[in-house]
C-alpha cells in the first residue's frame, strides 16, 4: 500500500479505468483517489467503494501528490485556466488528453509545473494497458515515477514527445480497431457454423493467443503466419482473400486516418 494521493481530473471512460486497474494491483486502494467529473452521479460506484468524489477541482487538487488530467481535449485549456496557481512545484501533472503537449499545458499552468504525458488505453481496467510515456528535457527526472504507475496496469514505453499523436492512434484508438476485428471474425464464425455468443468466444481467445503468441516468442506476425501456413492449404486461402479484400491496407489506412485527426483534436489559444 502506498500514501500516494491521486485527482483525476475529468474522470470519464479511461480516467475510471485507470482507478480500477491501479485498485486491482493491491498497491493503491480506492482511499488513494479523487475523482472529479461535471456529472458525479456517474461516479457513485466509486463512492461506494472508498474514493473520495468532488465537483470543486481546485479543491481536489488541494492535497494530491499526482493530478491526471483526463478530459477531453476542447475543454483542457477551460481546466488549465482553473486550475492555474492552485497546481504546486511539487506536484506531478500528467496528461492523458490526446494532442496537447507539455509545453501546452505549462503555457498555463507555468514553466515550473512538472508535466509528463501518458497514453493509455481502456485495457488498464484489467491491466492489461499499453501505456505510452513522453515529456520535454527538463523533466526526464520524473519519467521513472509515471512509469512505475503505469506498469502496475500493463506495459509502458518511453518515446519522443513528437510520436506522441502516433501512440494515440496505434495503442489508444488501437484498442477499438483489435476489437472490430475480433468483431469481424466473430461474424464469420457465426456465418459458417457457430452461435453467436460460441463464435464471439472463439474468435476472442484465438486473438488472445495470437497476441500471447508474439509476446511470449518475441517473434514478427509472418514467423508466426507461416508455422500455420502449409501449400494449397485453408489458411493461405483465407488469408490471401482477405488481402484481396483491402485488409492489411484498410487497417493501415484506419491508423494513418485516426493519427491525421489526433492533431486536429486541439486547438491552442
Amino acid at each position: 500500500m502506498v500514501n500516494t494521493k491521486i485527482t483525476i481530473i475529468g474522470a470519464g471512460n479511461l480516467g475510471t479505468s485507470l482507478v480500477k486497474g491501479l485498485v486491482e494491483s493491491k498497491i493503491y486502494t480506492p482511499q488513494n483517489f479523487v475523482l472529479t467529473r461535471r456529472n458525479t452521479t456517474k461516479l457513485s460506484s466509486f463512492k461506494e467503494i472508498g474514493c473520495e468524489i468532488a465537483i470543486n477541482n481546485i479543491e481536489a487538487v488541494t492535497n494530491a501528490n499526482i493530478i491526471i488530467l483526463a478530459v477531453l481535449p476542447q475543454k483542457i485549456n477551460e481546466v488549465l485556466n482553473e486550475l492555474k496557481g492552485s497546481i504546486k512545484e511539487d506536484q506531478l501533472v500528467v496528461s492523458l488528453v490526446s494532442g496537447v503537449k507539455v509545453k501546452n499545458i505549462q503555457n498555463i499552468l507555468g514553466s515550473t509545473i512538472p508535466v509528463v504525458r501518458a497514453m493509455p488505453n481502456t485495457a488498464i481496467a484489467i491491466r492489461e494497458s499499453m501505456t505510452c510515456i513522453a515529456t520535454t528535457s527538463n523533466w526526464n527526472e520524473k519519467l521513472p515515477e509515471v512509469e512505475d504507475l503505469f506498469k502496475l496496469v500493463g506495459e509502458t514505453i518511453v518515446i519522443n514527445e513528437e510520436q506522441m499523436t502516433s501512440a494515440t492512434a496505434l495503442c489508444a484508438c488501437g484498442i477499438a480497431f483489435f476489437l472490430r476485428a475480433i468483431r469481424a471474425a466473430s461474424q464469420g464464425g457465426n456465418e459458417i457454423d457457430f452461435h453467436a455468443n460460441e463464435a464471439l468466444k472463439m474468435a476472442a481467445q484465438t486473438a488472445k493467443g495470437a497476441a500471447s503468441l508474439l509476446i511470449a516468442n518475441n517473434s514478427h506476425p509472418e514467423d508466426e503466419i507461416d508455422k500455420v501456413t502449409s501449400p494449397k492449404g485453408c489458411t493461405i486461402a483465407g488469408l490471401n482473400e482477405m488481402e484481396h479484400n483491402g485488409f492489411s491496407s484498410s487497417f493501415i489506412k484506419g491508423i494513418t486516418i485516426s493519427a491525421k485527426q489526433a492533431k486536429d483534436l486541439y486547438t491552442e489559444e
